[in-house]
């Protein structure tokens, strides 16, 4: 069995799986690290309580990502259809009776199994496959406004638009991968543009109805944005503050695991600035090797792509890639104070549950792209639209 498992993450991309392992591994230290006073308090004085529920999470996303690697790349164009169909009606039902947790609506829980998730997560990677799969099997009439523009248009803006009121962070992400997937995928650059011009009028509109509305996140918003461009040096906000102190105590170089003193007062200091706590554990080297390692997974994306031979699975790899890799840099340029507060999560890294679990599916998809591409020979890019197309892209 153990030989069996060893094979089989030799078939995928070995340096991602390493990437995966790596950051999986940080994570674990570095959460218990953040958590420990937080479970003390909570749990009764059981500080090995947030490390060992992180622990389960961790290990069942790996394990998620290996089994989805396994799965042919020709059923995902049918799960692609399905998830899209699935992730509307949960949207709407999210805005309207998700449960709130700061000030926002994004969370669903399942009945029965008490699970919450992020429906934006599953829209989110349902969106990605969908648009790289209409994109494949339109190649044939790619530059037609009729039937290669509008069938990718309109799930973008439908989706993009319903994540936005909830959560703009994602929705902003979510829309300039599909932007990028678009234009690798030769759609009209004319029409890209289109795009993004209602992609902004429409943003634009949304942001304008939610200034009415009392319970939406406008003022959220307007609050994050004028604390960044108004703010005062010599009086930052309270999150600001311990995470430059945070910064500050890591200095150029140290190894000091465990000796975080900030997490006990910096708000999410194992979500949403956990790189904070990173840097004043191990330093600026310490942030550095961070960036690295996620800019390594890109490029190792990147190749894959490269060698890959089918339409659907080039953009599809690339567009989950480029979503994980942008929200780390979004993540860590929050942590830093280079851009306002978002909310978003470090993939991998934060403590978390159904995210990590949504990065592990998006992580297989792309370790079974690597396997095709390990175990394929070349074959000829579809350029026309026929049935049987579907599974050749």
């Amino acid at each position: 069995m153990v030989g069996n498992l060893i094979e089989n993450f030799k078939k995928g991309d070995r340096q991602i799986w390493g990437i995966l392992i790596f950051l999986s591994a940080l994570s674990l230290w570095t959460v218990y690290s953040a958590t420990r006073s937080l479970a003390y308090r909570q749990q009764a004085g059981n500080t090995e309580y947030y490390l060992f529920k992180h622990l389960f999470v961790l290990i069942l996303g790996l394990a998620i990502a290996y089994f989805v690697q396994k799965i042919d790349l020709k059923y995902f164009i049918k799960i692609s259809k399905f998830l899209i169909v699935l992730s509307v009606p949960l949207l709407f039902y999210t805005m309207f009776f998700g449960n709130e947790a700061n000030d926002a609506k994004r969370w669903i829980t399942l009945p029965i199994i008490n699970i919450s998730f992020q429906s934006s997560d599953l829209a989110k990677l349902a969106l990605i496959m969908y648009t790289s799969r209409t994109l494949a099997v339109n190649q044939g009439v790619i530059k037609s406004f009729k039937e290669g523009f509008i069938p990718v248009m309109v799930p973008i803006a439908l989706i993009c638009g319903l994540i936005m009121v909830e959560n703009m962070s994602t929705a902003l992400i979510l829309f300039m991968t599909n932007i990028v997937i678009m234009f690798l995928g030769r759609v009209n650059m004319k029409y890209i543009f289109y795009t993004f011009g209602i992609g902004v009028i429409a943003g634009s509109l949304i942001v304008f109805a939610s200034s009415f509305s009392t319970e939406s996140r406008y003022e959220t918003w307007k609050g994050r944005i004028n604390d960044y461009i108004n703010h005062d040096p010599d009086n930052p906000t309270y999150q600001v503050m311990h995470s430059k102190m945070a910064i500050a105590k890591g200095g150029l170089a140290r190894f000091a695991p465990g000796k975080s003193t900030q997490s006990n007062y910096l708000p999410e200091a194992y979500s949403d600035f956990i790189y904070a706590t990173i840097i004043e554990e191990y330093g600026m080297l310490g942030g550095a090797v961070v960036i690295f390692v996620y800019l390594l997974l890109l490029y190792r994306i990147v190749k894959i792509v490269e060698n890959s031979n089918r339409v659907f699975s080039a953009l599809m790899a690339l567009g989950l890639g480029m979503s994980i890799v942008m929200q780390a840099f979004i993540n860590m340029g929050v942590a830093v104070n280079l851009l306002p507060v978002t909310g978003l999560t470090l993939p991998f890294v934060s403590m978390g549950g159904s995210s990590i679990w949504f990065n592990g599916f998006a992580m297989g998809i792309i370790l079974s792209v690597s396997r095709h591409v390990q175990s394929s020979t070349p074959s000829p890019t579809p350029n026309k639209r026929t049935p049987s197309n579907e599974l050749n892209v």
